[in-house]
């Protein structure tokens, strides 16, 4: 499969996912929306690694795998699912987009990445600044947006973690597999979950409920997933959380077009900062070094 593909396929699954998750929770409550989405997805994912001949690896260090992908999916997609109900869709993906400076930290202690210079710590303070905005707009609207905000971002940091987890093991086993073995692990815990939360299932469940948590088990769980893994496995942790620079605005556009949520002023600029802080993060550097070489020309 082409890398870049898989890059785009990325990016398109994470920009409606945000708005598919509102759509699954709406009705029948957010715990049971990401239970029914994982134990769904499981099932395929086994399936489909099954068609394509892939059998499941058994050694050490793919079981270590398994382990470190479905507590991450575990932990993220909860937090976020949960934060959901207080934020308007678009925001899960741009707050979500901050998991790149998350990733650099964390892949730079884990896995002897780039250093932190001065022009990457600009443009964290550039992105924190940004989710400031957002932050204060979201307060004046509703005191419980806080909420939201802090969820997003505890999954941003799970996710993270797990990512750079799963980069750092290095299993060697093909990303349907390892998407196969996370949610295996993940879907009888977030089933526990729903057992425990004695939520219970809806009286009446409309097709709009239904096609989400379709979609979402078929595309944002089992291709998500399984692409998201492939890419990770061939390009380096914070090339792959650069996708989060893209999918937020594709996302706040989703939500504003189909959804009716507030696009204002203020949110755009929040907006603006935090991309133009991951930017900054990712490629001021670079961008300092050709421009050096040019003037030693």
């Amino acid at each position: 499969m082409s890398v870049p593909i898989a890059y785009i396929g990325v990016i398109m699954i994470w920009s409606t996912t945000p708005l598919a998750i509102l759509w699954s929770s709406e009705e029948i409550g957010f715990v049971l929306g990401v239970a029914s989405r994982m134990a769904i997805g499981a099932v395929l994912a086994l399936v489909v690694a099954a068609l394509l001949g892939s059998g499941m690896a058994w050694h050490r260090r793919a079981m270590h795998a398994y382990v470190a992908a479905g507590l991450g999916i575990y932990g993220a997609m909860l937090s976020v699912y949960w934060a959901a109900q207080f934020i308007p869709s678009g925001w899960i993906s741009l707050i979500f987009g901050l998991s790149p400076v998350i990733t650099g930290l964390m892949a730079r202690f884990w896995l002897q990445g780039e250093p932190l210079t001065a022009t990457r710590l600009a443009g964290m303070a550039l992105g924190l600044s940004g989710l400031s905005v957002i932050f204060a707009t979201g307060v004046q609207m509703d005191g419980r947006v806080a909420y939201g905000i802090f969820g997003v971002l505890l999954s941003a940091v799970i996710h993270s973690a797990s990512s750079v987890w799963v980069k750092r093991i290095n299993a060697d086993v093909p990303a349907i597999v390892l998407t196969s073995g996370g949610l295996t692990i993940a879907a009888p815990l977030f089933l526990l979950t729903w057992l425990l939360s004695s939520s219970g299932f809806p009286a009446d469940v409309s097709t709009k409920t239904i096609g989400s948590v379709a979609y979402l088990a078929l595309f944002g769980s089992v291709l998500g997933f399984t692409l998201y893994y492939y890419v990770l496995k061939h390009v380096q942790a914070t090339r792959v959380a650069m996708i989060a620079l893209i999918a937020p605005v594709m996302a706040l556009t989703l939500g504003n077009i189909l959804n009716d949520e507030p696009l204002s002023i203020e949110i755009v600029l929040g907006a603006m900062l935090i991309l133009s802080g991951l930017a900054l993060f990712e490629t001021g550097d670079r961008a300092t070094k050709v421009k050096a070489f040019f003037q030693r020309l």
